[in-house]
């Protein structure tokens, strides 16, 4: 492996935190300075890595894994300061959007407002020559998917209606059709161009000051992109759609732990057999973009790359679905040879048979372990950390979970509660929540990743999502300033320096 691979090389630890829940007067976390000081307190706390959910424009519901393009950042993330000071927003537009520090993100709030501001923003910046230049670079350097995203958010908005629902012409990119509302829209198209024009110069500046303190950016890729998105309507030949842009197949996950009847996720499929015609060329310009924004990949579901789980579309629930084979190593040979040694994670929870496992091995990537899963007195399994290999990146909860607090101190049975403090080695006038950091950090595993309401001992009150539901509580937890003091950095730093993870 290439020496960036570094996540393969050196035991390390990191924080897993969404920037939408870092502390904003703005109603939602984002690129401005709560980011910086975010960066500096990794470092006071020997932190190498900041691993975060999925950066996309957010559709309905709000979820980082359903987004409206699997590239075009989520514009909510702009820092409106940072817009002051180019001289795009007045004093008085930044306190017009200033709100309380909630301990959620109201979306509704959101969507109401922040457009509005930044469309004002927007037209100034089209007054001033050197913002101009600045679009047509970024949409020069972007060509390869700019002009179908901003469209397709513009078409969006006129129809006020998802992909399937467009008129036909359009949701068929037919040249007449696609003429007549390139020109119709074409401010609004503009718009869109200015707002990723804006985020990823952001973006780039963060990740910038991060990688030079020594901090590297875990990135995350979903699956499936949205079924409402520029990605299915710009290449539906690379997914199981009938003509009017529907999944005929859907995924999703059987029952499993999280859910009794499984998971129906709503994204068409992938058909497998057209990327393998063109050589997976969508597949490695998607992998290839996230390397340009994040420094290590964790790609969630993996186990799909080696069997994905079908639904027949217009199922309530999984438990009709099949297994189906999916591209295995040819996808991810591919990759190789097109990009070279990329560091990737792969997310391999959920059923995973000795096939997965297998291949797994053979891509050479690091897998998960996830401690709150292994936690019952009566089962010594693969979650436990005494039982990590060393190949792997481990965590004491995901965002998808309970908190490591909410799972041991609300939900577990007096035997398993009793077991799992005696595990993590609870001690008086010490959190449950550091107690399991210095769990996880003895354990063999290369790198340690910990949520922040794990680090800060959470419970039910910091849970970022519960899957199979939609809700106003899913994706909009917010860290309260104040909370990531001098005295946490230096306890993380001390135990990183303890378990060898500096």
């Amino acid at each position: 492996m290439t020496a960036k691979n570094s996540i393969r090389l050196n035991r390390a630890s990191g924080i897993l935190m969404h920037p939408s829940s870092l502390p904003s007067q703005y109603g939602i976390g984002g690129f401005g300075k709560t980011a910086y000081l975010f960066v500096d307190f990794l470092v006071k706390a020997g932190q190498k890595y900041w691993q975060m959910l999925p950066l996309g424009h957010t559709g309905y519901g709000d979820s980082p894994y359903q987004t409206y393009s699997t590239v075009a950042g989520n514009p909510y993330f702009i820092d409106l300061e940072l817009l002051a000071e180019e001289g795009l927003l007045t004093e008085e537009e930044l306190n017009d959007s200033k709100s309380d520090n909630g301990s959620r993100v109201n979306y509704d709030t959101l969507s109401h407002n922040r457009y509005e501001i930044l469309w004002n923003a927007y037209k100034k910046a089209m007054t001033i020559p050197e913002m101009k230049s600045r679009m047509q670079k970024f949409e020069e350097e972007n060509a390869d998917w700019i002009k179908d995203y901003s469209m397709f958010m513009a078409l969006r908005n006129y129809f006020d209606k998802p992909l399937w629902e467009w008129e036909t012409s359009i949701k068929r990119r037919e040249k007449e059709a696609m003429d007549k509302y390139s020109q119709l829209l074409e401010e609004e198209i503009q718009f869109y161009v200015f707002l990723q024009t804006i985020f990823f110069e952001q973006w780039t500046q963060l990740k910038k000051y991060a990688n030079s303190r020594g901090v590297e950016i875990i990135g995350d890729i979903p699956i499936y992109p949205s079924p409402d998105s520029a990605d299915i309507w710009a290449n539906p030949q690379l997914f199981k759609v009938d003509e009017n842009l529907c999944g005929t197949e859907i995924a999703g996950v059987p029952p499993d732990y999280y859910s009794e009847t499984g998971q129906v996720w709503g994204n068409p499929v992938y058909d497998w057999d057209k990327h393998e015609e063109d050589g997976y060329k969508w597949w490695i310009w998607r992998i290839k973009h996230t390397m340009t924004v994040a420094d290590v990949i964790r790609i969630d579901h993996f186990r799909g790359f080696q069997a994905f789980y079908s639904i027949p579309a217009g199922e309530k629930t999984a438990i009709n679905g099949k297994w189906v084979p999916g591209p295995r190593m040819k996808l991810f040979s591919a990759i190789k040879n097109a990009l070279g040694d990329i560091p990737i994670i792969a997310e391999d929870l959920g059923i995973i048979t000795d096939d997965v496992r297998e291949f797994l091995s053979q891509t050479g990537y690091l897998g998960m372990r996830v401690m709150i899963f292994g936690l019952y007195a009566d089962d010594d399994n693969l979650h436990l950390p005494h039982n990590y290999q060393k190949n792997c990146i481990a965590y004491s909860s995901t965002h998808d979970s309970e908190t490591i607090a909410q799972m041991i101190l609300e939900e577990l049975t007096p035997k398993d509660k009793e077991f799992a403090l005696e595990y993590i080695n609870d001690s008086e006038g010490e959190s449950v929540g550091i107690s399991a950091v210095r769990t996880i950090y003895a354990s063999p595993a290369v790198v340690a990743m910990v949520p922040i309401q794990d680090v800060l001992s959470l419970g039910s009150e910091g849970r970022m999502n519960t899957p199979s539901t939609v809700g106003q509580h899913n994706w909009s937890w917010r860290l309260q300033p104040g909370l990531l003091t001098d005295e946490l950095a230096e306890k993380l730093y001390k135990l990183a320096k303890t378990y060898k993870r500096l």
